[in-house]
């Protein structure tokens, strides 16, 4: 596919598979059976591959529903002509409540004033015939937003003063939803059903109970609620499992196809003798007579600087070192080992080359961080062609 594509300007680009995507999606709803709704998470512009066409494509293929961080997210998605619901997952700030309300946006209620805010707003607004419809967080451990436990009587009270507004939804988050060696998950739910249990005491229906992210969609079923929020395995990655055996079962009963190639070609070829330095500070010094390629693409467009020393691309179908210090708009490779490595060349940064692939996920466990992170540092100015 990659030499199909036609652009001008930098020799390097995403390829992002809206099939793999949506087939993803499909994955998951045999995964988690017909009763919960899939909200598919698009928030930092759906991960970096591009929230606009990946949404539109979700919407299609079926997802129920849209989780964003922002009330600007939310905006450029309804702009954008998606028309199912979307929720805002982290919260809002007074004076955007407008937003919401103009956009048809759910927010999300994570202090005990924010329901006072949505109230005040919801009252003011003119020629609105429903209230303005709202989901409630609940912090269970992670300890950022969501009210605590101990504010639930608080929550109820004020609630019952607000006619303009409506719980439509509750909600946690998970710290880590992946680490079977720990009890923190199991202590989350069973605190937040404990939580629910008084809501409905005091006489407040919770509403869509949703707790499950990825990596508990992925391996506990007791979590799965009302609605599930898919983000990383959406577009083919999955979680570091503790114990390792747990991602492998994984694995194998949620078969997701990683969505992003991320591709340059080289532009420049030097042969070096043994002994000499490459990039900044040296990081780098030929051991042996070698051919070293450089792409128009640095940590500005998404291979982090951490990668420095570590890991490989692919050229050829053959697996070719990055050496040097990663910089902002440049990277070189070691290609002495590639036979016929020529100007002008593919690079595959992420994805498959012949026989051989590049995850994500791998590579980001290979430097001590997150897929997601990887995902969102895919730089702006990368252009994005998207495979159907």
């Amino acid at each position: 596919m990659a030499k199909t594509i036609k652009f001008n300007g930098r020799p390097i680009w995403a390829e992002v598979s809206l099939k793999a995507i949506t087939k993803n999606l499909r994955v998951v709803r045999r995964h988690v059976g017909p009763k919960p709704l899939i909200m598919a998470v698009v928030k930092s512009n759906a991960y970096g591959l591009g929230a606009v066409p990946v949404s539109k494509a979700l919407e299609k293929a079926g997802a129920d529903r849209f989780g964003v961080t922002s009330a600007d997210e939310g905006v450029e998605l309804r702009e954008a002509g998606i028309r199912k619901p979307i929720l805002v997952l982290t919260g809002f700030w007074p004076g955007e409540e407008k937003r919401f309300i103009e956009n048809r946006l759910t927010p999300t209620v994570t202090r005990l004033e924010d329901a006072r805010h949505l109230e005040r707003a919801a009252k003011a607004a003119r020629g609105r015939s429903s209230r303005l419809r709202f989901h409630l967080k609940i912090n269970t451990g992670m300890n950022r937003l969501g009210i605590s436990p101990s504010e639930i009587e608080a929550f109820a009270a004020a609630l019952a003063d607000c006619r303009h507004i409506e719980l439509e939804g509750t909600c946690t988050h998970f710290a880590s939803a992946e680490d079977f060696s720990a009890r923190q998950t199991n202590e989350q739910e069973q605190l937040f059903r404990t939580c629910l249990d008084r809501l409905r005491a005091l006489g407040v229906s919770p509403g869509i109970v949703h707790m499950a992210n990825s990596g508990a969609i992925c391996a506990r079923p007791s979590t799965w609620a009302d609605m599930v929020r898919p983000g990383a395995i959406l577009y083919g990655y999955y979680q570091s499992f503790d114990p390792p055996q747990k991602g492998q079962e994984v694995r194998e009963r949620l078969p997701v196809e990683p969505s992003l190639s991320l591709r340059a070609r080289i532009v420049l070829l030097r042969d070096l003798p043994p002994g000499q330095p490459v990039g900044y500070g040296a990081r780098f010094t030929t051991a042996r007579p070698s051919r070293i390629a450089v792409i128009n693409a640095g940590y500005a467009d998404g291979i982090l600087r951490q990668r420095t020393n570590r890991g490989c691309a692919l050229v050829r179908g053959q697996f070719a070192p990055l050496v040097g210090a990663i910089s902002m708009d440049l990277t070189t490779l070691d290609v002495t080992d590639v036979p016929g490595a020529a100007l002008g060349d593919i690079v595959t940064i992420y994805g498959r080359d012949g026989g051989r692939e590049i995850r994500v996920s791998e590579v980001a466990q290979q430097i001590g961080t997150v897929t997601s992170d990887l995902l969102c540092a895919l730089g702006r100015r990368v252009p994005r062609f998207y495979l159907r």
